[in-house]
């Protein structure tokens, strides 16, 4: 049976890596925005139901299966959007996995840094391409008040040596070259680009390593002494989508309670 197109609603939002986290508030915080959020992760939709009837009961959301490391799955979820709803306003690529065990970059695997960049880099760059190419489809069909967007979560580790998860780095670098080279190529359409990168966030991912971040942060690593939540991230990508931002398309928002400044 075919899936029914849905009554074309005013925007639509694709948030990859959405079933926890950061990217559960990212597509909170884009439902009470009145966007259709289409919630994405790697568990199959049965699995999504209970997921589902959270969101369900503030605002329009729906849900599509896909592990972003594998070309069929990117191109169905776009695919699968496009059918049902006719359109794809914004795609915040969130999905990412940290190492299954930190190792010295003396020792780090083969298979860690193919699963790491596989994933959060190759993942992220084609996401953005099969995104950026749908996009520009409906801009050429001239679809009413339709202003698209993409943005990139990266991490403080992009610019952050953390030796016993090199991997981890290196592929949070990529998305910070993979957001200006689409920012570059997409501005002759007006499709603004960017990147924003969580600090010390308060998830499931930090969970292992929680004493030691709150030992450093009360010893004053950030400026802001406190975890950062996974809605201070949702705070930018807010920013980002506002339309406030466009001019600075390529920009950089830091998440990070102030990391990224210089202090002597």
């Amino acid at each position: 049976m075919e899936t029914p197109i849905l009554q074309q609603p005013e925007r639509v939002a694709l948030v990859t890596g959405s079933r926890r986290g950061i990217g559960r508030a990212i597509a909170d915080m884009l439902g009470v925005r009145g966007y259709t959020v289409i919630l994405s992760d790697i568990i199959p939709p049965e699995e999504a139901a209970e997921l589902l009837a959270d969101f369900r009961r503030s605002f329009r959301v729906d849900y599509i299966k896909c592990d972003i490391s594998r070309p069929e799955d990117r191109e169905r979820v776009i695919a699968e959007i496009i059918e049902r709803y006719g359109r794809l306003d914004l795609l915040v690529n969130n999905a990412g996995i940290a190492p299954r065990k930190r190792l010295d970059i003396l020792e780090t695997t083969s298979d860690s840094v193919d699963a790491l960049l596989d994933i959060n880099l190759k993942g992220t760059f084609f996401m953005c391409q099969a995104a950026a190419n749908t996009m520009i489809g409906l801009l050429d069909r001239g679809l009413e008040g339709y202003s698209p967007r993409l943005v990139n979560i990266s991490s403080m580790s992009a610019y952050t040596s953390s030796v016993s998860r090199g991997e981890y780095c290196i592929s949070k670098a990529g998305i910070s070259m993979v957001t200006k080279l689409f920012a570059d190529r997409l501005a002759e359409y007006g499709i603004p680009v960017f990147e924003v990168r969580p600090g010390i966030i308060l998830t499931e991912m930090t969970s292992s390593v929680k004493e030691k971040y709150a030992r450093m942060i009360d010893e004053g690593v950030t400026p802001i002494r406190r975890f950062g939540l996974p809605e201070d991230v949702a705070a930018c990508v807010e920013a980002a989508c506002s339309g406030l931002l466009d001019f600075a398309t390529g920009q950089v928002l830091n998440a990070d309670g102030g990391f990224h400044i210089r202090r002597l």
